[in-house]
């Protein structure tokens, strides 16, 4: 199932992925950092979802309160949540 959420604080607008079986697919942002982006999404594509939510949780962007990887961390505890 396709999950897109609409991300808060950050340069990139939204965050979607696939969740199979708890694994992690076609992760895309939409907006912000292409490059860094681009490497994130490449980094957790087959992971699973629990373990990169954990690992992005928390990060910080400069000064402010969240980050792109959190926001996708954020986006997969609601996924996850959503069932």
């Amino acid at each position: 199932m396709t999950y897109t959420r609409r991300n808060q604080g950050t340069c990139s607008r939204s965050v979607s992925f696939d969740l199979e079986n708890g694994i992690l697919k076609n992760v895309r942002f939409e907006g912000g950092c292409n490059g860094n982006l681009q490497g994130i999404a490449r980094l957790v594509e087959g992971m699973d979802a629990e373990e990169a939510m954990n690992r992005l949780s928390g990060i910080r962007c400069g000064f402010k309160p969240t980050s792109c990887p959190d926001q996708l961390a954020q986006a997969i505890a609601a996924a996850l949540k959503e069932g």
